[in-house]
C-alpha cells in the first residue's frame, strides 16, 4: 500500500525535530551514569559530528566507576570540579577536530542547555547557532556570552 503526498508530508519531521531525534538516539550511548546528554553538529543540512556525555577516551567508562563523582551520593549540580565526564558538547566539537572535521559555521542540537564552559567552546569553534530542548542550568552569563558573540541560541519544542 502506498501513502499518499499528504500522508507522506504530515509524517515527515521538519529538520529541528529530525536532528532531535537523532541527538536523543545518539544520548543512549552516554555512559554516565547520573544522566544521558548528546549534541550533534549540523552543516548544511549533514551530520557531521556527534557527541554524548561520558568519560574520556581510554578511562573506564562512568557507568562503570570511571568517574568517583558521579559514582558518589553527591547532590546534582555540587562538586562539579570533581567529576571526570566529559559534556556531550564538548565531545562532539573535539570529535570533530579528532577527524579533522570543520565545525565553521555549523549548528548544534543538544539534548540539554549548554553549561558555561561549553558555551565556550561552542564560540571558539564557531558555530553559528544552538538548538537545545531541555534547559538546566542555563546561566545568564552563558546566554550573554551567546548574544555577544552573535550565535543564535533557541530551544526547541515539539509540535
Amino acid at each position: 500500500m502506498f501513502l499518499s503526498m499528504s500522508e507522506i508530508t504530515e509524517k515527515r519531521p521538519d529538520w529541528d525535530e529530525y536532528f532531535m531525534d537523532i541527538a536523543h538516539v545518539v544520548s543512549k550511548r552516554g555512559n554516565c551514569c547520573r544522566r544521558k546528554v548528546a549534541a550533534l553538529i549540523v552543516r548544511d543540512r549533514r551530520i557531521v559530528s556527534t557527541g554524548y556525555n561520558g568519560t574520556p577516551r581510554g578511562i573506564a567508562n562512568c557507568c562503570d566507576g570511571g568517574c568517583p563523582r558521579c559514582a558518589s551520593d553527591a547532590p546534582s549540580g555540587e562538586s562539579l570540579g570533581e567529576c571526570i565526564c566529559a559534556h556531550a558538547e564538548e565531545n562532539a566539537i573535539v570529535q570533530a577536530a579528532y577527524h579533522g572535521i570543520s565545525v565553521r559555521d555549523g549548528s548544534l542540537y543538544c539534548t540539554l542547555s549548554p553549561c558555561l564552559m561549553c558555551t565556550k567552546m561552542i564560540i571558539n569553534a564557531g558555530i553559528k547557532e544552538v538548538v537545545y530542548e531541555t534547559e538546566y542550568h542555563f546561566t545568564e552569563q552563558a546566554r550573554g556570552l551567546f548574544d555577544t558573540a552573535g550565535i543564535l541560541c533557541r530551544q526547541f519544542t515539539r509540535a
